[in-house]
């Protein structure tokens, strides 16, 4: 605070700035901090935080495991603990070698039977909703509910029915009977609708007057499903493809039906019967296989959800 030339205090810069916010009133207090007890803290907020701990701890456990089993040279059960006590690759060297069986060609024909079958699901899939969710025609309620309720149905039940129906084919057309990616490919497109439900939602969501808009325009059916409505499907189709192919890498029980023969395995047929064969000195190179196979996962959510992402915030801009 300073004294002008006649002698009057001059106001420094925080009370002029006091003064021109409040010119009536008295600056305000300082606000008074209202902690919250550490009781009832807990009671609204902290048993989420407990819970989601206990939920991350339970999820983690056996990932955790199958690392350290994977790392563990001796590669059996009873030596195998949470917190690996030596670290070798020698399981992933003696996996990567074909020493139990053809790693190698189980990994390339589970990525092809993946990525086919999940494209051509999600494509059929795609066309289907478009068809249910813009298109008016009879039978379909009927059609959804009935594809509702097949969904409601696990797959094991129709196994039986795929397997007669894929041999009698295999008697005419060797290519896609039994023992063939084709025709095991081919089953398991069989699920080809069962993300219908998911895009028709997204379909919904999409204001019917840019089709109108497109198709007064001159666009076509086709062109505006391609042009005008397929740009805004990323996040969904992403999710979608995310989950056909983690169900498709994941299936087991109709690749032990369909494929017998080494080089026709998938990942999930070819490490089970490498566990079967010896289940306690096999578990380490079981355990580096099942490692292996999360990369493909882990890759491609790692690359798909600059999409998921980027879908959901497209609509936060401010106008």
């Amino acid at each position: 605070m300073t004294q002008n030339p006649h002698g009057a205090r001059a106001l420094d810069a925080d009370q002029i700035a006091a003064q021109v916010a409040f010119p009536d009133d008295e600056p305000p207090a300082a606000p008074i901090e209202n902690k919250m007890s550490f009781g009832r803290w807990f009671a609204e907020i902290g048993w989420r935080h407990v819970v989601g701990i206990l939920a991350l701890v339970f999820a983690a456990f056996p990932v955790l495991y199958v690392i350290s089993a994977s790392f563990n040279p001796l590669g059996t059960v009873s030596s195998t603990k949470l917190i690996p006590t030596e670290i070798s690759l020698t399981n992933y060297s003696r996996l990567l070698s074909n020493e139990k069986g053809p790693f190698l060609r189980w990994y390339a024909n589970t990525i092809i039977v993946c990525a086919v079958v999940a494209a051509f699901q999600i494509f059929f899939s795609m066309l289907a909703a478009y068809a249910f969710s813009r298109f008016r025609f009879r039978g379909r309620r009927g059609g959804l509910l009935a594809l509702l309720l097949i969904m409601m149905f696990p797959a094991i039940l129709a196994m039986i029915a795929i397997y007669n129906m894929i041999s009698d084919i295999g008697e005419v057309i060797p290519a896609i009977g039994l023992n063939t990616l084709t025709g095991y490919s081919l089953a398991l497109m069989g699920g080809a609708l069962g993300q219908v439900w998911l895009i028709k939602g997204t379909f919904d969501t999409i204001p019917r007057e840019l089709d109108e808009a497109a198709l007064l325009d001159g666009c076509t059916h086709w062109q505006v499903f391609r042009i005008i409505l397929l740009p805004t499907l990323k996040p969904i189709l992403a999710t979608t493809f995310l989950l056909a192919f983690v169900g498709i890498i994941s299936d087991f029980l109709l690749g032990t039906i369909f494929l017998t023969d080494d080089s026709k395995k998938t990942l999930a047929v070819g490490l089970y019967g490498l566990l079967s064969g010896d289940r306690s000195n096999n578990l380490g190179m079981f355990a580096a296989g099942a490692v292996l196979t999360m990369l493909p996962v882990v890759a491609l959510f790692q690359y798909l959800q600059k999409y998921i992402v980027g879908g959901a915030t497209a609509g936060a801009v401010k106008g």
